[in-house]
């Protein structure tokens, strides 16, 4: 770097006509999306080489002892088996992904789209949040199993309940987050926005919610993963088997049946969904934040 400094320096002063001012420009330009780009690609290398390291000496000491031990494949299968029994029911394991994803996604538009909007009627007036806000709690608090049967009643088995569940599981953290941010508002924004005569919905619109992206961002990561878990749960409790049967079923029918390597490929494919979802949700809040707040600014150290 000193050398490189040094350099660039140098070629700072040198003559016009023995290096012209234009190409001395665009010449350095390029050296230094160069370095900059092999900075990036070592950053890279140094945060994905230690989980890689640690992720083939797990797997290779799992593959190792199994094969030393002679466990029983039902009790302890390989990793080799694992993927041998999800390369061997491959349709059946993406149908089952492919359903679940789907009720995942609809679970989570759902939740999206109630926890703000009732995170902003709370926030709206202080009586209603007082009045309402309790009762969100008290729902979060019932363990979802106990009021499952009632959905299934309610809503019949099958997809309609699954993403019942999935909406329940997912909602309050939205809720909670979105609301928190409403909340924060900066006092002395809110009190510019009254010197100005603005209404309660374009404070709202232009000040509060944008101000509380962060924390709805925060509410996406969670509830996200959640609906993975909760359209799982949801196929455990009221999911429908046969050939469009999702990862909920999928697990339940290995598990009756021993077949302990396609149960763990099962749970490592929703584990996979799970990871999908989060990572989406924060390229997803990168895009959107990265300009403008802290929590995702690039910073240089």
């Amino acid at each position: 770097m000193c050398a490189m400094a040094v350099d660039s320096k140098y070629l700072q002063i040198l003559p016009d006509e023995i290096f012209p001012a234009r190409e001395r420009a665009a010449w350095m330009i390029r050296m230094e999306e160069g370095v900059s780009f092999s900075r990036r690609l070592l950053m890279l290398l140094k945060q994905l080489l230690p989980p890689f390291v640690a992720f083939v000496v797990f797997i290779g000491g799992w593959e190792l002892i199994a094969a030393l031990t002679h466990a029983p494949v039902y009790l302890v299968p390989k990793p080799s088996d694992i993927v041998k029994a999800a390369i061997e029911n491959r349709s059946g394991l993406w149908v089952s992904v492919r359903t679940t994803t789907f009720e995942a996604v609809l679970g989570f538009i759902l939740s999206i789209i109630l926890g703000i909007a009732g995170a902003i009627l709370l926030a709206s007036s202080k009586w209603i949040e007082k009045s309402v806000y309790p009762y969100a709690i008290i729902l979060q608090t019932i363990p979802i199993v106990a009021i499952a049967p009632l959905i299934v009643i309610w809503f019949d088995a099958g997809m309609n309940a699954i993403v019942i569940i999935t909406f329940l599981i997912g909602f309050f953290p939205m809720l909670s987050n979105t609301l928190i941010g409403l909340n924060s508002t900066d006092q002395n924004m809110s009190n510019l926005f009254y010197l100005y005569n603005a209404n309660g919905f374009q404070t709202m619109w232009k000040l509060r919610i944008p101000a509380a992206l962060p924390y709805i961002v925060a509410g996406l990561k969670i509830s996200c993963t959640l609906s993975v878990v909760g359209a799982i749960v949801g196929e455990y409790i009221a999911g429908i088997g046969g050939g469009q049967g999702g990862l909920g079923y999928a697990i339940t029918y290995a598990a009756a049946r021993l077949k302990t390597p396609y149960l763990f490929a099962c749970g490592l494919s929703a584990s996979a969904l799970g990871i999908v979802f989060f990572l989406m949700v924060n390229a997803f809040a990168k895009w959107l934040l990265s300009s403008w707040h802290e929590s995702e600014m690039k910073r240089d150290n």
